[in-house]
C-alpha cells in the first residue's frame, strides 16, 4: 500500500520529511512517466527514460518502506541516517538504465551527507545545501564521459543554486525552492548544450525527471505543492530511425547491467576494462556493492568483466532494436523470457535472443520481476522458461497478469537451465505459435535408467564399457523412454487438435 504523505512541521528535515520526498517524487514521476519517455532522445532514443526513473524510485521508495516500516505507521522511531541510507540502498539494487543509475548516486550522495552528520534544526538549510552538492559531485564522478546538457548538468545548477541560499543562511526550504528553480532553469539550457536535443527540439528527457524530484523534496519541506507545467517538446515527434533495428550513430546494440559485489580497487580496473568494450558506462554504489551500467556491442564480454572483477547478479541484457521497436510502438510477434542461474548463461541466452531474468541462489525473482521482463520483450506472444519448478507459481502469475494486458503467453515448465537451453535451442519464431510451444516442451526424454529394467532378459555393455539398451522380449532392442517420449508427443498432438496447449485455447486464423 503506497505511503500516504504525513502533515509535518515546515523546514523540518527528518525521517518522515525523507519519507514525504519519496512518496511525492514517486507519484510525480508517475504521473510524468509517459511525458518523458516521449522526449528520450538522449543517449538513445528508446522511450523510457521516465519509466527507468519511475521503477528506481519505486524501488527505493519499497527499500524504505521495507527496511524501516516505523517511518510510515508510527510504531518505532527511525532516524534520519537509517532512513536516507534505505532509500539510496533501495534506489542502487532497483536502478534502471542510465538516467535511473545517476539518480540512485544523486540518492546516494544526498545520504552520504545526511546520514553522516548532525545539526540542529536551524542548521538544516546548509546541512541539505552540502547534501545535494555532493550528490552532484558523486554524479559526475560515476559517469565515465560526463556530458553537458543532461540530467548531469540539471543536478550541478541545482546543488549550485541550493549552496548558494545554504550560503545565505537560508532555512531548508529556501534550498529546496532554490535548488528546484536552478533546476528548471538548467533544464530549459539543454538543448542549446546538447546537439541531439537541439535537432528535436525538446529538453533532455532525465534532466526533466531530475525536476521532478527537486520539486518533490521542496513540496515535502514546504507543503506547497509545484504548479504543473508543461513538458518541453512533449507533442514534438522524436526522429526514429526507418530500421527499428538499425544502430544509430555507430552505436552499440545492448545496454548490460548488473549488481556487482567487488571491492573498490577491483571496480577500478572494471572501469577500465568496460569503457574500453562501449560507452555509457556509469558505476554507482560503495562499500562492497555496485550497479553497473554499460552500452556494448558485446554483452557477454561485459559480463565476464564483471565475473573477473567479483560477483555479478541480477543482470539484465536489453537489445536496443527491441527497444526502439517499442518505443515505435511496434510489437514483435513472438520472444522468449528464460529465468537463468549463472552469468554466462544469461550472455547465451541474451545473445540467441532471449530476454533474461537473473536468478542468484537464494534469491528468487518474484511475479513482478517475471512479469516486467515479458512487458521488455514487447511481443504479441511469450513463452516464458521458469527453469525450475520453484518458480512455477511466479511465473503462472506473472503471465496471467499479461494475459490481462493483451498478451499471450505460454509458460513450459522446464526444471532446470539446461531444459531451458534446449528448449531455446529449437525455438522457431517463425512458426505458429502452438506448434512453438510444443517442440519446445518435448526436447528432453524422462532420464534413462543405467540398469536393466525388470522386463528385460539382460543387459549389455557397449565397447566402451558404459550400460547400453536393454534386451527386452523378441530380442528386440529398445532404448529406454523412448515409447514414453512417444506418448507425449501423441498427447500433445492430441491436444493440439482439440485447441489446447499448455492451458492456452488455441484461436483460427482467418
Amino acid at each position: 500500500m503506497p505511503h500516504e504523505p504525513q502533515p509535518q512541521a515546515p523546514d523540518e528535515l527528518d525521517a518522515e520529511a525523507v519519507r514525504t520526498w519519496s512518496s511525492l517524487a514517486l507519484a510525480a514521476l508517475g504521473r510524468a512517466r509517459e511525458d518523458i519517455d516521449a522526449i528520450n532522445v538522449y543517449p538513445v532514443a528508446d522511450a523510457d527514460t521516465g519509466t527507468n526513473l519511475y521503477l528506481t524510485a519505486e524501488s527505493a521508495d519499497r527499500g524504505l518502506t521495507e527496511a524501516f516500516p516505523g517511518v510510515t505507521d508510527g510504531t518505532g522511531a527511525t532516524s534520519l541516517s537509517e532512513a536516507v541510507r534505505a532509500w539510496a540502498h533501495g534506489a542502487l539494487v532497483g536502478a534502471r538504465g542510465n538516467s535511473g543509475t545517476i539518480l540512485a548516486q544523486l540518492l546516494r550522495g544526498v545520504a552520504d551527507v545526511l546520514g553522516a552528520e548532525q545539526a540542529d534544526r536551524a542548521e538544516h538549510g546548509g546541512l541539505l545545501a552540502r547534501a545535494l552538492t555532493r550528490a552532484a559531485e558523486e554524479a559526475y564522478a560515476a559517469v565515465a564521459h560526463p556530458v553537458e546538457g543532461t540530467m548531469l548538468t540539471v543536478a550541478g545548477a541545482a546543488a549550485r543554486a541550493g549552496e548558494a541560499a545554504g550560503a545565505a543562511a537560508g532555512t531548508a526550504v529556501d534550498v529546496a525552492r532554490a535548488a528546484y528553480d536552478g533546476a528548471r532553469a538548467a533544464l530549459a539550457e539543454t538543448p542549446g548544450q546538447l546537439a541531439a536535443l537541439g535537432r528535436a527540439g525538446v529538453v533532455d528527457a532525465g534532466g526533466c525527471g531530475l525536476v521532478v524530484v527537486f520539486g518533490a523534496l521542496w513540496q515535502a519541506l514546504s507543503g506547497q505543492e509545484p504548479a504543473a507545467e508543461p513538458v518541453r517538446g512533449r507533442a514534438v515527434p522524436v526522429p526514429q530511425p526507418p530500421d527499428p533495428c538499425a544502430q544509430e550513430d555507430d552505436g552499440p546494440a545492448y545496454e548490460v547491467i548488473y549488481l556487482l559485489e567487488a571491492s573498490e580497487a577491483a571496480v577500478g580496473e572494471l572501469r577500465e576494462r568496460l569503457d574500453g568494450l562501449g560507452d555509457s558506462l556509469v558505476v554507482v554504489g560503495g562499500d562492497g556493492l555496485w550497479n553497473v551500467h554499460v552500452h556494448v556491442d558485446d554483452p557477454g564480454a561485459a559480463v565476464e568483466a564483471g565475473v573477473v572483477a567479483g560477483r555479478p547478479y541480477r543482470i539484465r541484457i536489453t537489445h536496443f532494436g527491441d527497444e526502439r521497436r517499442r518505443a515505435r510502438g511496434e510489437r514483435a510477434q513472438r520472444a522468449v523470457v528464460a529465468v537463468v542461474p549463472g552469468e554466462g548463461l544469461a550472455g547465451l541466452c541474451a545473445e540467441a535472443g532471449a530476454t533474461t531474468v537473473l536468478v542468484r541462489p537464494g534469491e528468487l525473482p518474484a511475479a513482478a520481476e517475471l512479469l516486467d521482463a515479458v512487458r521488455r520483450a514487447h511481443a504479441r506472444e511469450v513463452v516464458l522458461l521458469p527453469g525450475g519448478a520453484e518458480l512455477r507459481a511466479a511465473a503462472a502469475a506473472a503471465a496471467e497478469q499479461a494475459r490481462a494486458e493483451g498478451v499471450r503467453v505460454a509458460v513450459i515448465p522446464t526444471r532446470s537451465a539446461v531444459q531451458g537451453l534446449a528448449a531455446l535451442a529449437v525455438h522457431d519464431p517463425e512458426g505458429s505459435f502452438d506448434e512453438d510451444v510444443v517442440a519446445m516442451m518435448f526436447i528432453e526424454p524422462k532420464k534413462q535408467k543405467t540398469d536393466s529394467y525388470p522386463c528385460a532378459t539382460s543387459g549389455y555393455l557397449d565397447h566402451d564399457g558404459t550400460k547400453g539398451p536393454v534386451l527386452q522380449g523378441r530380442a528386440r532392442v529398445r532404448r529406454p523412454g523412448r515409447r514414453r517420449a512417444r506418448r507425449a508427443g501423441r498427447r500433445a498432438r492430441s491436444d493440439l487438435r482439440r485447441g489446447r496447449v499448455n492451458g492456452l485455447r488455441r484461436t483460427r486464423s482467418g
